[in-house]
């Protein structure tokens, strides 16, 4: 029972750390700043994008064997493919990788060094980044095993202080729907999506452990799950905070950057600026390289060796340290029309797989897909600059369309449509499938 209760705290203080991304960092005082007096409310919207539907990926992804894969599957198997290259693409060179290096420059490098070329940065953090990727070095890891701790530390102390000696009044704002706003903006973490790539990783973990049962797998991906989950939401509780108290003294326009570092200088001065912007800088690049060896690893695999691991980390961060010049706040609104359409597939198979039973057939989950994206598709359009104005007008009559929840009766819908049309082909005897497992 001891060497159990290590493991899982283990692989939850793991888990914690591969959700702990530093460009993470700057989405909740910015909620927290929107929402003012409805703070919690956006915190709990945020809670559940940003920590609940990652801590049910990894847990769905157990069930389901493991890998992205085996989650999309259960659609078909073109759409296993399709939905592991879409959030490979996402958390690697289209989105999240670029975003490390924006972060990187904006907190660390900006603020000190105000005339610093953007290009010039750009260039020197991704070719550290393709340094350490292609040379596999274990120096990485040994670098975040101690830098995650400093940097969860540097956040405590400023988050104390901001609770003790906060920065201003928490201000009535002119956000509508609190809750909504900050569930989408819990989207940005991509940590859902992520989830159902990491559940491979931890899998792999617990197996070399000597956890071979699925069932121990699931329990124990539960309670290291919970513990990361703990440690996300008291930092991301705490930021949202500081964010909220500095509603008075800020205008909704500040960039997310910008608000993190005038919270830092207000409570802890310049040094307390230079410590966070070092700290968040080292984590970015060690969340680069990361990333960067993940995506390479996966599309080498996909192509069975053909194209090669280096060749594919080599234009990936070339193709991220170009993006990352256009600035945090260009990546985080080209990210939004992506995000909008993946993350209510996500959710819909996630949860259809932790519920499995009688809803686990192929009709179900093909039809909770399709009635999500055909919501999520318009919306996607009209934040892209691509509005289509009859759809808009459709998707607004859905219930909860105006708190940003439009997918969810479709969701549901298309699920009950494709389990009425299980039921039919059973009574008829032409039943070709059997249910999924799990």
């Amino acid at each position: 029972m001891r060497q159990t209760n290590k493991d899982m705290l283990v692989v939850g203080v793991a888990l914690f750390a591969m959700f702990f991304g530093a460009g993470n960092l700057i989405f909740p005082p910015y909620m927290g700043l929107l929402a003012g007096t409805d703070w919690r409310w956006a915190l709990l919207g945020f809670l559940i994008t940003g920590i609940g539907m990652p801590l049910l990926g990894i847990i769905a992804a157990a069930r389901a064997g493991g890998t992205v894969e085996d989650m999309g599957r259960r659609v078909g198997p073109w759409f296993g493919r399709l939905l592991g290259i879409v959030i490979i693409l996402a958390i690697g060179p289209l989105l999240a990788i670029p975003r490390t290096g924006a972060t990187a420059f904006e907190l660390g490098i900006r603020p000190s060094l105000p005339g610093f070329s953007t290009v010039l940065f750009s260039v020197i953090f991704f070719a550290v980044t393709l340094w350490f990727a292609l040379n596999r070095s274990a120096v990485v890891d040994k670098i975040g095993k101690y830098l995650t701790p400093f940097l969860v530390v540097t956040l405590a102390w400023i988050i104390i202080r901001g609770i003790f000696m906060p920065l201003g009044s928490i201000a009535e704002t002119e956000l509508q729907g609190a809750a909504g706003r900050g569930f989408r903006e819990g989207y940005q973490t991509m940590d859902a999506l992520a989830s159902l790539v990491f559940a491979q990783i931890v899998i792999g973990t617990l197996v070399l452990k000597g956890y071979d049962n699925v069932k121990d797998q699931v329990k124990m991906a539960s309670v290291a799950g919970g513990i990361a989950a703990l440690g996300l939401g008291l930092v991301y509780g705490g930021l949202m905070y500081l964010g909220a108290s500095a509603s008075s003294m800020y205008p909704p326009s500040v960039e997310r950057t910008d608000l993190l570092i005038a919270i830092a200088s207000g409570l802890m001065g310049d040094n307390g600026k230079i410590v966070l912007g070092l700290a968040v800088s080292l984590a970015c690049l060690t969340t680069a390289i990361g990333l960067t060896a993940t995506v390479a690893d996966y599309f080498s695999g996909m192509s069975g060796g053909r194209i090669g691991y280096k060749l594919i980390a080599v234009v990936t961060v070339v193709f991220s340290g170009i993006f990352a010049t256009v600035g945090v706040t260009t990546i985080v609104n080209v990210a939004f029309p992506l995000l909008i359409t993946v993350y209510p597939v996500a959710i819909a198979l996630i949860l259809l797989t932790l519920i499995g039973g009688v809803v686990a057939h192929r009709a179900v989950y093909i039809g909770a897909v399709a009635g999500g994206l055909l919501t999520s598709i318009p919306e996607a359009l009209t934040e892209a600059g691509l509005p289509v104005v009859f759809l808009n007008t459709v998707v607004g009559k859905i219930p909860f369309a105006g708190a940003g929840f439009a997918w969810i009766l479709p969701v549901i819908a298309g699920a009950l449509i494709g389990l009425f049309v299980v039921r039919f082909r059973r009574k008829q005897g032409n039943v070709q499938e059997a249910s999924i497992s799990g």
